[in-house]
């Protein structure tokens, strides 16, 4: 059943079918919840044509840029329903997200702000194609005491070595921590290491749980910026 949800959903995202796309997702949603809508049908679908851009490039720009529009369109919802849903006043602390330089495929990014945002988090989003540099000023000036850098592809992931290098070079270390996200990561977990990095998540709405965890790990060491 759920292989021919996602079959189906490919073949109306290659066919630019934006409405019929978002109403399979969406029909998925209402029986299964928005969570699993995500993870079991959405996030397979989006890897699936990102693997095929990268081993085959049989997919062509415009139909890159109507999977992304199709896949904002469903978490815009996502995030509409965790928003009404937060019950969080208080922030629980402060995040810098962003793509690593040369890499621009933004949705994974985006999905993971929504679900930090909804549980309690500032999200401070530099966009696309950030420098190492770039992403630990912002963190040193915001006091934010995580750093999530996403990348798509194994070229650009390496790329996230030079985030590791800036934080080791400032006397960071251990006072930052370094989270390393993106479809890359769910093939190839020993590239978490390689890069440096803290941690991973598996997907966007394990990721608040993630970064809980590591919050209580930088209190329970103390320090601060």
């Amino acid at each position: 059943m759920i292989e021919s949800v996602r079959e189906q959903l490919l073949k109306t995202i290659l066919e630019a079918g934006r409405v019929e796309a978002n109403a399979i997702l969406e029909r998925w949603a209402e029986t299964n919840g928005y969570d699993d809508a995500v993870i079991s049908v959405l996030e397979p679908v989006l890897e699936k044509i990102g693997v095929i851009w990268e081993s085959t490039q049989n997919i062509s720009l415009a139909q890159a840029y109507v999977a992304g529009k199709i896949a904002e369109d469903f978490m815009a919802k996502v995030s509409e329903k965790y928003s009404d849903s937060s019950c969080y006043s208080t922030k629980k602390g402060s995040v810098v997200l962003g793509n690593i330089e040369d890499d621009y495929h933004s949705l994974g990014r985006k999905m993971v702000g929504i679900f930090l945002k909804s549980a309690g988090w500032e999200v401070y989003d530099l966009g696309n194609d950030v420098p190492a540099v770039d992403f630990v000023d912002e963190a040193v000036k915001t006091g934010s005491r995580f750093i999530g850098v996403s990348a798509m592809m194994y070229t650009t992931a390496m790329n996230i070595k030079k985030v590791r290098n800036e934080i080791d070079r400032r006397g960071l270390t251990g006072r930052i921590k370094l989270i390393a996200g993106g479809a890359v990561f769910r093939l190839r977990r020993e590239l978490v290491g390689e890069v440096g990095a803290d941690a991973t998540a598996g997907n966007a709405i394990v990721a608040p749980a993630l970064f809980d965890k590591l919050s209580r790990e930088l209190i329970s060491a103390g320090g601060s910026l």
